[in-house]
């Protein structure tokens, strides 16, 4: 049986691997899996980001839903936690995004939410892909008559999204803040400058006129190079930039600096530790998340958990001990009172929530950790040979020598990739041209070793 779900649903590029095809099955079958337990006909919130191929993707999952009695509600252009949140307002059985996040517009893909607004556990998503049988028939049901399912629009869920975000922050004013807002030319492109207009603050957009065409193109998380430039020319406060479907965020200061999640995180967990609001004095991270932030968090007596890459691993952590905050370096971050995935935009109005608490500029509340020089090498591996990474001698002998160099001033990390045959390998220090060296020479010899 063919695998169709990765870290983030199905993605692949649309009307040739994500094909209206498999779009259908994937409504059909996720559909009955998620629904199955409906004591009436199922209800399903249906969502996109802007690409030019979501029409498509929509109308396919559209005819597979309404085949086994599903009602589709359609949310339009909205970002993928909206989807998330809307599901559990209006009360509906599962939700579906159509969204390939920060990639390329050529690709797209397939998310499903559950009808408690959370993504879906490994169990269910082999689960739906057993029913799936492109260009076959299969066993699931097909009602005839009043029992084919129907569909039409959700009028107020853009609405309702605001909404909720906003009473994310209640009372908050932002009247005399210059804020610079990079919609990716994605799903945030209408609702965030909303957001932050009907705060009070002056509001510069940048790349939000979709085309279908332009979603994350040279823009939004994924490319910051614009906002850091208009942020420093244009003397604004601060510069958030948005992915195409809006669950990623990244921040720009008012000197141009990029700040990341590690930082981000940081200025989050200490403020909500502050008001006592950070339960059990914990925040979650990644293995990637640099080590500066685990010697803030050390110095403001918080506890940082660590878990593999992906925001899902972070999710887990959280519900499993009943914490707070979790999220990656790269712009995923789960505020857990308020949602059940990662959202850009809340995430965005949490920081401009300390900075109005605090007074501060974000450069100001950034300060609080010291980012440790980071160095990504990769290099080739057949996946077969990954295995070989734990019991190689000449590998673990130079890895060992490097841990020993970096005396606890510096961190080590090689991960085999999931989806690609590399192997990744990362080094932290105070001195970069050392880590960079070192880096090199292990990648090198990982290479050379098992490539």
């Amino acid at each position: 049986m063919a695998k169709y779900f990765g870290t983030d649903g199905v993605r692949g590029v649309a009307n040739r691997e994500l094909t209206p095809e498999l779009a259908f099955q994937l409504g059909r079958a996720g559909a009955y899996v998620l629904t199955k337990k409906a004591k009436n006909a199922p209800r399903v919130l249906l969502a996109k980001d802007s690409r030019r191929s979501g029409d498509m993707l929509e109308a396919a999952l559209t005819a597979g839903l309404c085949s086994i009695g599903a009602h589709v509600f359609y949310g339009g252009v909205i970002p993928t936690p909206a989807v998330a949140y809307l599901v559990c307002k209006y009360k509906l059985d599962a939700g579906i995004m159509i969204s390939a996040s920060h990639n390329s517009m050529e690709d797209n893909g397939i998310k499903f939410f559950n009808g408690d607004g959370y993504k879906l556990h490994d169990s269910i998503e082999e689960e739906i892909e057993s029913y799936i049988n492109i260009g076959g028939g299969d066993s699931l049901p097909r009602p005839e008559g009043e029992g084919v399912g129907i569909s039409g629009p959700c009028p107020y869920a853009e609405d309702d999204y605001i909404s909720f975000l906003l009473s994310s922050v209640p009372g908050l004013r932002l009247d005399g803040m210059k804020i610079a807002l990079d919609c990716a030319n994605g799903a945030t492109s209408s609702v965030a400058p909303k957001v932050f207009e009907k705060l009070g603050a002056e509001v510069h957009t940048l790349s939000n006129r979709p085309n279908g065409s332009n979603i994350n193109a040279g823009c939004g998380s994924t490319h910051m190079e614009s906002l850091t430039k208009f942020v420093k020319t244009q003397g604004v406060d601060l510069g958030l930039a948005f992915d195409g479907d809006g669950d990623r965020m990244l921040a720009v200061d008012e000197k141009g600096n990029i700040i990341d999640g590690d930082a981000f995180m940081a200025i989050c967990a200490i403020d909500l530790k502050e008001r006592g609001q950070l339960l059990k004095n914990t925040l979650v991270a990644t293995s990637m998340s640099n080590q500066g932030l685990e010697l803030c968090c050390k110095k403001n007596n918080i506890e940082l958990f660590r878990t593999d890459v992906g925001d899902r691993y972070v999710l887990e952590k959280m519900l499993a001990d009943e914490l707070t905050l979790g999220g990656e370096q790269s712009g995923h971050y789960i505020f857990r009172q308020f949602s059940t995935t990662g959202d850009g935009i809340l995430s965005g109005l949490q920081l401009v929530a300390v900075m109005a608490r605090k007074k501060k500029s974000i450069s100001e509340l950034a300060s609080a950790m010291e980012v440790f020089p980071q160095i990504l090498v990769n290099t080739t591996v057949p996946n077969h040979r990954k295995p070989e990474l734990a019991t190689n001698p000449e590998i673990q002998k130079l890895q060992a020598k490097i841990e020993s160099e970096l005396a606890g001033e510096g961190r080590i990390l090689v991960r085999p990739s999931g989806t690609e045959p590399l192997v990744r390998v990362m080094l932290e220090g105070r001195d970069i041209d050392t880590i960079t060296r070192m880096a090199n020479e292990l990648a090198s010899l990982i290479g050379s070793q098992l490539g």
